[in-house]
């Protein structure tokens, strides 16, 4: 027994309530997914290319519910965010009101450590948010499981330390000292020593391609891959020297921060700039990339933040009065931007993809004379690291962490074995530096053509015709003392002709040189086998 459309559509109407919610928010989930709207099909010719086109339209409709009904069961957890009634205001919300309110578990994730002797420190995260690496400037360097709040591994080197950061995972650090970076293992011993690079100022590693990118106190940019230990690029900047380093997270694509107000991208196989932007009228003192990589956000020593768009390389918001020495967006797209002892966290109130509007979301205040130098968000968590002159501090920020993790990508439960495993995955899909470019979706496109079609020989001759008569119609200027003669007029006139004509070649010349080269070839041929070798070879 069939049910008609009538039927169908009774049985949609009287579904329980509970199935037709279910239903529209499948269908605003599957809108998410979708690659904007289709292509229109009826408008094309070619029968074949309508069929391929048809047939991927509805396999990007079957990914989309398929990714949507994978939200919708095995992502139910939902970033919550600081709510409040009346008057009041987010950012009046104290970290003490916030322990209050929060289980003992995420209550953990407030505390201070206070190291004076060694700070200011850096603080940098692995990609699942499970462990941290602290370098103090003092020379002390310690690596701290998050999860159960152990401190795994600490070492003093007895130098300034400048920089710290994570390569793949939390086995192998790097650490920018006063010479030279170094590479240690979990158990801090020093595995290499690049003394290629010079005193490093910032350190930054790409994870999809394995590539450590430093820039040294003369300003110059430096990549080098981890697998093998090669130099990859060396890259003189002529810009001077600079503090302010960050990696495009979409893209791989380097930002550098410059004294001229200008922000600079690069890759390693191109020796100019990607892209210059004048930010700023002064100094750059901090820049940071939203993760999905469209937008980034500047401070200088004016005393302004601004919004960036890197779609178009425009302004699209500017806050003035707040001068960040540091900033850092969290992974469901907060800003945090700290300088003193104060952080700001600023949030987007207009809720879309299409137009931002960032505002002031929450406040904390350290204590009176700590320096903030750093901070970065826990990825999975909602938590921020600060690091200060005293030591470093962790805060709660409700709704700046993804409620969700893919263990395939990130795990903080991972075993030993599974760690190994995803290295090996990693290294097998590891990404050559020719793949970092501005806008990757290039990757895998058809590369247009470049060779010019030829004309076919009727439009030739058209054209021919056209040039010969625009020729003949050139009025010429009369001259004096017997160069206005007709017979000269008339030779010259038979010229211009022949060089219009002389434009386009004739299809008889190369009939006849083809022709040429077929008689040599065959008179080759009828040579004996000793001559041979004296015949000419075209």
């Amino acid at each position: 027994m069939e049910l008609s459309s009538e039927d169908n559509n009774l049985t949609e109407k009287f579904l329980p309530p509970i199935e037709q919610e279910s239903d529209v928010e499948l269908e605003t989930k599957v809108k998410k997914y979708l690659r904007g709207e289709g292509a229109n099909l009826e408008t094309l010719k070619d029968k074949k290319l309508k069929t391929q086109l048809a047939s991927r339209e509805k396999l990007y409709g079957k990914s989309a519910k398929t990714a949507a009904k994978i939200e919708k069961w095995l992502l139910p957890a939902e970033a919550g965010y600081l709510e409040t009634d009346g008057l009041e205001k987010t950012w009046r919300v104290k970290q003490t009101d916030i322990a209050n309110e929060v289980d003992l578990l995420s209550s953990r994730n407030q505390y201070d450590i206070v190291l004076p002797d060694f700070g200011p420190y850096k603080l940098d995260f692995t990609a699942s948010g499970r462990h941290m690496i602290a370098g103090g400037r003092k020379g002390h360097l310690a690596l701290v499981d998050m999860m159960s709040m152990n401190l795994i591994k600490e070492i003093q080197v007895k130098e300034t330390v400048r920089d710290v950061a994570f390569l793949h995972n939390e086995q192998f650090f790097a650490a920018a000292q006063k010479k030279y970076a170094y590479i240690y293992g979990r158990d801090g011993t020093e595995l290499h020593c690049l003394k290629e690079r010079g005193p490093v100022a910032r350190l930054r590693f790409l994870k999809n391609h394995f590539l450590l990118a430093s820039v040294n106190k003369s300003g110059q940019l430096h990549y080098q891959d981890v697998t093998y230990g090669g130099m990859v690029a060396s890259i003189r900047t002529g810009k001077g020297r600079t503090d302010v380093m960050e990696v495009n997270p979409y893209n791989g694509v380097v930002a550098l921060g410059h004294s001229g107000g200008t922000v600079t991208m690069w890759k390693p196989t191109s020796q100019a700039p990607l892209v210059q932007m004048q930010c700023h009228p002064g100094p750059v003192s901090s820049v940071a990339f939203h993760p999905n990589g469209h937008l980034m956000a500047t401070s200088g020593k004016e005393r302004k933040l601004k919004i960036w768009d890197l779609r178009k390389f425009e302004e699209i918001q500017t806050i003035h009065g707040f001068h960040a020495k540091t900033l850092s967006f969290s992974q469901k797209g907060l800003l945090a931007a700290g300088t003193g002892s104060f952080v700001q966290i600023l949030g987007d109130s207009s809720g879309s993809s299409s137009s931002h509007n960032y505002s002031r979301y929450m406040n904390h205040s350290m204590v009176k004379g700590y320096q903030i130098e750093k901070l970065m968000f826990r990825p999975y968590e909602d938590v921020i690291g600060i690091g200060h002159s005293m030591g470093w501090s962790s805060i709660l920020i409700p709704g700046s962490g993804e409620p969700n993790f893919d263990s395939w990508v990130a795990n903080p439960f991972e075993t030993s074995k599974q760690r190994r495993e995803k290295e090996v995955h990693l290294l097998l899909d590891k990404l050559p530096p020719e793949t970092i470019m501005l806008d990757p979706s290039k990757i895998g496109a058809m590369k247009p053509s470049r060779r010019k079609e030829k004309p076919s020989r009727g439009e030739i001759e058209a054209e021919k015709e056209v040039a010969i008569e625009a020729a003949k119609s050139t009025e010429l200027k009369k001259k004096t003392k017997g160069r206005n003669k007709p017979s000269k007029r008339t030779k010259k006139k038979k010229e211009m002709v022949e060089n219009a004509k002389r434009t386009f070649p004739e299809q008889g010349h190369n009939n006849t040189a083809s022709k040429k080269r077929r008689i040599g070839e065959d008179a080759a041929a009828e040579l004996p086998a000793s001559l041979k070798r004296f015949a000419r070879k075209n």
